[in-house]
This record gives structure tokens, C-alpha cells and sequence, in this order.
């Protein structure tokens, strides 16, 4: 029972850097119906920006909470000027497009980021600083720290911020009409473009925050580590039901859980014969399964195409 508990704490903290994730993914498709696949790579780079910051800054004597608010400002402002130029150089001009070609240049931006990185940081894996207690908490036998409590709290207060935003103001309003149909919207005096590079940019900042949990939870960074979170939180958006903002929460928390359970369980459930490295098996049968039954997701609504 103790295992099972640690391990739906693991799944909780790792659900809620996946959900922070989809949360960008299907935004930005919920409105112009495109899948940005450099949005792993964003988290990646404000992952980097904050250990760098962090690596400035070690000699500072400033605490470490202090230190990772800066890394966080840094990592937001970087990762948000970034998917706000990607947007217009990259995808804007495409908007009228076929919808492979903005598709096949999210792969190339994606690749296009990577290497970059690679370039700026190089591409040996770099240690992340611990910048808060590493003691755990015991809860009977089950423990957590106090990264994790910070990741759990942090995604909670910006679920329900961002939920807020959408559903109660002017911004919010906006985004919705734009995604109902931009050209309506256009002439009831939104502006679709602005709309558009906003929901980018709140895309990246929320990226920037999974990254930096990741860096923090896991203790590395380096030039590929956003592909992997990157496509499970992709799975995330589809498996609740890709532009939905629930839909990405509940799929984000549940890939974590199965996940995480799966990690835990593998070994017996084979006899030894997978490990828990083998544990993403679990999240791709879970989609395929959920894809199977409910193409649209789980909280996903069939639509039709948008004039």
C-alpha cells in the first residue's frame, strides 16, 4: 500500500508538469487548429535560461527560493519573446496554408530549436542546483519533498488562474471567439492576430514553468530533454481531448498516474521481465485504448470544420 500511495504522489507531480504542457498544446489548436511541436523544446529552453540564471547567480549568497524567482522571471520572459517570434515567423505566414505545411514547420522548428541549444549550452547534460529543502516529508511511509509540494501547490493556483482567465475577461472572451470562428470575430472588433500571438505567449510562459519544475524535480538539464515531456504532453492533450482546457488537465494528471503506476508495477506484472524504464508503454496503450473507444478524447466533443 505504501508503494502504491508513493507512487500516485509521483504520478500527481508528474501529471501536473504534463498538464502545464497540454495546457499549450491545445490552446494554440483550439484556435488555429494547429499542432505547435516546438512547444517541448520551449520548455527546454526555459529549463536552460533558468539554469544559467541559477549557475550566475550561485555566488550571490541569495537563497534559493530567491534565486529560483529569478531563474522563473528569466525563463518566462525568454521562453514567451521566443514563441511570440516563432508564431510570426514561422506560422503566421502559413495560416492560409495547406495543413501539412505548418505541420511538417513545427517538426522543423522543432529540430531547428534543438540544435541551436545544442549549440548555446552544448550538449553534455548539466546538474541542476538544489535551491530548496531536500528533506522529505514522511507521510506514514510515503514521502514527499518539498520541490514536489511546490510543483502540486504552483499547477493548482495556475489551473485555476488560467481557468479564470478564459472564462472572465476581456482576453478570455477573445480567445474563445477567435477559436469559434476568426472571421466573425474579426468583424465584432477583436483583433484574431492578437489573440493568437497571446495564446502563444501565455503557451510559453506555462511551458517555462513546467520546465523549470522538471529541471528542479529531476536535477538536469540539457538540449533534448523537452522531445520526450514534449510528446507525452502532446498524448496528454489528445487522451483528455485536444482542445479542451480540461480535457489537457485530466489527461495530463491521468498519463502521469499511469505512468507512474506503471513504473512502480511493471516489474511484477511481467515477472521481471520489463523494467520501470519501460513505463511509457503504459501512457501509449492508455491513449490507443481511449483513442479507440472515443476518437475525440475524453472530454473531447466531435466538431465540424470551421468556415
Amino acid at each position: 500500500m505504501e508503494t502504491f500511495i508513493q507512487q500516485i504522489i509521483n504520478g500527481l507531480v508528474l501529471g501536473s508538469m504534463y498538464a502545464l504542457v497540454a495546457l499549450g498544446y491545445t490552446m494554440v489548436y483550439g484556435i488555429i487548429n494547429l499542432i505547435n511541436f516546438a512547444h517541448g523544446e520551449v520548455l527546454m529552453v526555459g529549463a536552460l535560461t533558468s539554469w544559467t540564471v541559477v549557475t550566475f547567480l550561485a555566488d550571490s549568497g541569495l537563497p534559493g527560493w530567491v534565486l529560483l524567482l529569478i531563474s522563473l522571471v528569466a525563463a518566462v520572459i525568454v521562453c514567451t519573446a521566443l514563441n511570440f517570434t516563432i508564431e510570426k515567423i514561422a506560422y503566421r505566414p502559413l495560416r492560409n496554408a495547406p495543413r501539412l505545411a505548418p505541420l511538417i514547420t513545427a517538426m522543423g522548428m522543432s529540430l531547428l530549436l534543438q540544435t541551436l541549444a545544442m549549440i548555446v549550452w552544448k550538449p553534455n547534460p548539466k546538474p541542476f542546483p538544489i535551491l530548496l529543502p531536500s528533506i522529505p516529508f514522511d507521510l506514514g511511509g510515503p514521502v514527499i519533498t518539498v520541490v514536489q509540494i511546490m510543483i502540486l501547490v504552483t499547477t493548482g493556483i495556475i489551473l485555476v488562474g488560467l481557468l479564470w482567465l478564459v472564462n472572465h475577461t476581456k482576453l478570455g472572451r477573445a480567445m474563445r471567439a477567435t477559436a469559434e470562428n476568426p472571421r466573425v470575430a474579426g468583424l465584432m472588433g477583436v483583433k484574431p492576430d492578437s489573440v493568437i500571438s497571446a495564446t502563444f505567449i501565455i503557451g510559453a510562459a506555462l511551458a517555462a514553468v513546467a520546465g523549470i519544475m522538471w529541471a528542479a524535480n529531476y536535477g538536469t538539464v540539457q538540449h533534448s530533454m523537452g522531445f520526450m515531456p514534449g510528446l507525452k504532453a502532446f498524448t496528454a492533450a489528445v487522451l483528455g481531448g485536444i482542445g479542451n482546457l480540461g480535457g489537457a488537465m485530466l489527461g495530463g494528471v491521468l498519463l502521469g498516474l499511469i505512468e507512474a503506476i506503471g513504473a512502480g508495477y511493471l516489474g511484477d506484472l511481467t515477472g521481471g521481465i520489463l523494467g520501470s524504464h519501460y513505463a511509457d508503454i503504459f501512457a501509449f496503450i492508455a491513449l490507443i485504448l481511449v483513442l479507440t473507444l472515443r476518437p475525440s478524447g475524453l472530454l473531447g466533443e466531435r466538431v465540424a470544420d470551421r468556415a
